[in-house]
């Protein structure tokens, strides 16, 4: 009976394997969530000059962002009174589901994928557009002036950035011709493009930040200004569906990183026996701590600051690295 309905079900087959998959990448990334926070914690406590979690868990506090967890769960989910009850509850749901789609097209290693898309670097940027509507409305629903206008500073930095973040890609397209995230991998034999464009490199890296609404560009939560910003009413598990998108994306753009302008899963020269997945996991890591070194470096800019910066700082730098890439790949057709 088995046999029969494998036989006569193979795309059945194919969508079961697919889900558990899917599965299993979703508590990969809900684990790197985990120790994420905690890694977060003891790195900003160690350059800080303090402890960090040093209690739940034994001396390192292992246990502590699992008991976190635990109380977001068990705490009384509270709804005010006068808020758009159907759109409070839906937009956490709509601000964290892309953040995990998102995973989908970014290659982990060569044989680690999801979905190869020939447009996976468009497909990126198109679905993580969606959280911003979620943040919005989480401002709008929550009938709360402080709310909406950390939303509304969420929606203006986050769409302010995506145009250099998307501007500083525009030189990898021109070398490599592609919007395939693996072909993209596959031309940084060569040399990796952190080498080929810089510039493009720290564009991104700075516009990455402020797209993940992290310092020096937390604006849309700052805690001494709006009381937390687009989620100020929110508690218990729909609050945390808001923090789990911010690691989420956190995990997905280092992982874009890496793949973009690291070589993702290439190894350096003379160490190709070291596996590909190893490879990617040390770049990757690299990134995050990066993350949140700036965390524990630099300070909250102004929001004028801010947009400022987007337009008359970022902007202009990475139109005048795609007029230069293309002119390098003219006269001394590199790639």
């Amino acid at each position: 009976m088995v046999e029969e309905l494998l036989q006569s079900s193979p795309g059945l087959i194919n969508f079961g394997i697919f889900f558990a998959l899917a599965v299993v990448l979703l508590f990969v990334i809900l684990g790197f969530v985990t120790m994420a926070i905690l890694a977060e914690r003891k790195v900003l406590g160690f350059m800080q000059g303090r402890y960090g979690p040093s209690h739940v868990g034994g001396k390192w506090g292992l246990l502590q962002s699992v008991a976190d967890v635990v109380k977001l769960l068990v705490k009384e989910d509270l709804i005010p009174k006068l808020a758009d009850r159907p759109l409070f509850i839906i937009a956490p749901v709509i601000a964290f589901a892309p953040s995990f789609m998102v995973m989908a097209t970014i290659p982990l290693t060569d044989r680690l994928q999801f979905a190869d898309l020939n447009v996976g670097i468009l497909y990126y940027v198109a679905i993580s557009g969606l959280t911003i509507v979620g943040m919005l409305m989480a401002g709008w629903a929550s009938n709360n002036k402080f709310s909406l206008l950390g939303g509304m500073r969420a929606a203006a930095q986050m769409i302010s950035y995506e145009i250099p973040l998307v501007m500083s890609v525009l030189g990898i397209i021109l070398l490599t011709g592609s919007l395939n995230l693996n072909e993209i991998v596959d031309a940084q034999n060569n040399g990796w493009f952190i080498l080929w464009q810089p510039v493009a490199f720290i564009v991104f890296f700075i516009a990455a930040t402020a797209e993940l609404n992290r310092v020096p560009f937390d604006l849309a939560e700052a805690e001494n200004e709006l009381v937390a910003g687009f989620h100020t009413e929110y508690s218990g598990f729909r609050w945390a569906m808001f923090m789990l998108a911010e690691y989420v994306y956190m995990f997905a753009m280092s992982a874009l990183i890496t793949v973009l302008f690291l070589g993702g899963w290439l190894p350096l020269p003379f160490l190709g026996f070291i596996p590909g997945a190893v490879w990617f996991a040390l770049k990757f890591s690299v990134v995050v701590y990066i993350l949140i070194w700036f965390r524990a470096t630099f300070p909250r800019i102004r929001a004028d600051q801010l947009m400022e910066f987007a337009w008359k700082v970022l902007l202009p730098v990475s139109l005048a690295n795609i007029f230069l890439t293309a002119l390098i790949k003219e006269l001394l057709n590199i790639f």
